[in-house]
């Protein structure tokens, strides 16, 4: 939905009992007896102490767990528009002649989600945690809660543009494809907006919010996530304030996900049906852009409040409706909370 063309931790003693989760970032090494100074009396020797501002400098950046969580969270940010700089000149010098156009975006969403977990994959070696941590573990892979969030996605996307043809702002129209070119661009456009669900959320929700949640707990992230993710779709053509809020206030709805369900496979699954439904299936406008290679003739009528206009479905006031009524059935059906990243306990100490 919403896509576009757009501490060091110190390393853990092999030998150290294993008796906590792995994915609690607030575990440390195995405490160590303190130096002893000994006295001779042939000489005095002193340990050589820190300069008060080295000592301060040490404790603004490094904590007991290591790089403390916001400069990981920077160097993370670094790395990936390091990544992603050289990702867009590769596309721009190596790639410019590539046709058709639509296998250009498709690698080009691909090479952003690769730029999005790479970084990850090299702070979880610096960190010793597991990538699961980040909330796509792989036991979980396209098992039920990615399933039940396509469902999901599907569902509540058919539920808003029924909601339109009820009031004569939305007719669906009749087939725009047949055949083999049916079956060839839902295949096509299913594998492109699973790519964008993986990229999306992940870059948005994924190491980015397990490390900020340490900081400043999940929902002040969430929230400062969550505008980042509404900041993305500026890139869209056609894209209005109303539609960027819509981005907003989904992509707090898909931190609620991560929460209830402990991982991301839920909010992929969503992602990528809603998208796939709209530029695909549907056929409507998606973040400002209309998919060639759609399924159906459907069009809108009425004014752009209610329509959503070149922004599409989520461009509509219906939109804002629909996301109230996701976020109470959801609480319902998901009420415990399973993703309890610990926080950095050493950041009330600076």
């Amino acid at each position: 939905m919403f896509y576009h063309v757009g501490e060091l931790r110190g390393i853990r003693n092999m030998d150290e009992p294993r008796d906590r989760e792995p994915c609690q970032p607030n575990d440390t090494p195995p405490a160590c007896p303190a130096p002893q100074i000994v006295s001779d009396s042939r000489s005095d020797h002193k340990l050589i102490r820190p300069s008060p501002f080295e000592g301060r400098v040490d404790k603004i950046f490094v904590g007991p767990d290591g790089l403390r969580p916001i400069w990981r969270f920077f160097l993370y940010l670094l790395l990936y528009g390091g990544l992603r700089l050289c990702l867009l000149v590769l596309i721009r010098d190596a790639l410019p002649d590539l046709r058709p156009i639509l296998w250009l975006q498709i690698i080009a969403e691909l090479g952003l989600a690769i730029v999005a977990l790479a970084p990850a994959l090299f702070m979880a070696r610096v960190e010793s945690r597991p990538f699961d941590c980040y909330g796509l573990p792989l036991r979980h892979a396209f098992g039920k809660l990615f399933w039940a969030g396509a469902l999901w996605g599907m569902v509540s996307l058919t539920t808003l543009l029924l909601a339109l043809h009820a009031v004569n702002a939305f007719d669906f129209g009749g087939l725009a494809l047949h055949g083999v070119r049916m079956v060839k661009f839902a295949v096509f456009w299913g594998g492109f907006f699973l790519i964008v669900g993986f990229y999306e959320e992940f870059f948005t929700r994924g190491y980015t919010q397990f490390t900020l949640t340490q900081v400043t707990g999940f929902w002040p992230s969430a929230v400062l996530l969550s505008v980042g993710f509404g900041v993305l779709h500026l890139e869209n053509p056609g894209e209005s304030w109303v539609g960027i809020l819509g981005a907003v206030l989904i992509g707090l709805f898909f931190c609620l996900t991560l929460r209830r369900t402990g991982n991301l496979w839920f909010a992929v699954g969503f992602h990528a049906a809603w998208d796939w439904g709209e530029s695909y299936f549907y056929s409507v406008p998606d973040s400002g852009g209309m998919a060639p290679g759609h399924l159906l003739h459907s069009t809108f009528h009425g004014p752009r409040w209610l329509t959503g206009g070149s922004v599409g479905p989520e461009g509509s006031v219906l939109l804002f409706v629909l996301l109230a009524l996701l976020w109470v059935v959801f609480a319902r059906v998901y009420p415990q909370v399973k993703y309890l990243p610990a926080p950095d306990i050493s950041a009330s100490r600076l």
